[in-house]
């Protein structure tokens, strides 16, 4: 796991931004948070790295929101969904298969369900209203090189805490 440090909102944006350099076609971003943890202004940076020109708002009442980029990205809520049966409702299978960017928040309601590789990020609040802490864990190896890659790219002022296994 490692852990990131930002200290405004504008630093949040920025660091979704710096892991749109290191995206794949085929890339599953797990984004945990409560209400108001920024899970929004991240996509947000990570679709401006992709060079989208679409308004990347919350899709909390539409469950999926698809945003044209250098590699589409599919960006799903699962916090309104009860049961599992509905994530094939919605076509998740097929967009966390596909050569975009699936970007999952609440990922936890259907643990199960989610690819066995993929990167999951936890953004949490910090001591101050705008700081906020940034936890990942990669699951499988090209998300362990992600997180590699991400830790030497990132700017000294993210970097709050140390990998652990």
């Amino acid at each position: 796991m490692f852990i990131f440090k930002t200290n405004s909102p504008e630093q949040t944006f920025e660091f979704g931004k710096k892991l749109a350099q290191l995206v794949t076609p085929g890339f599953v971003l797990c984004l945990q948070g409560n209400l108001g943890a920024g899970k929004t202004l991240f996509v947000q940076g990570l679709a401006s790295g992709l060079d989208t020109s679409d308004s990347v708002t919350s899709p909390t009442f539409t469950l999926l929101n698809v945003y044209q980029a250098k590699l589409t990205i599919f960006h799903f809520d699962l916090y309104r969904l009860e049961h599992p049966d509905e994530l094939q409702d919605i076509g998740f299978y097929e967009y966390t298969a596909t050569d975009g960017v699936a970007v999952i928040e609440w990922p936890d309601k259907f643990s199960e369900q989610l690819p066995s590789e993929r990167l999951w990020i936890e953004i949490t609040p910090g001591e101050s209203m705008s700081e906020r802490q940034i936890q990942i864990r990669a699951y499988g190896a090209k998300y362990q090189q992600v997180c590699e890659e991400l830790k030497n790219i990132a700017d000294s002022c993210f970097r709050y805490g140390h990998p652990s296994v």
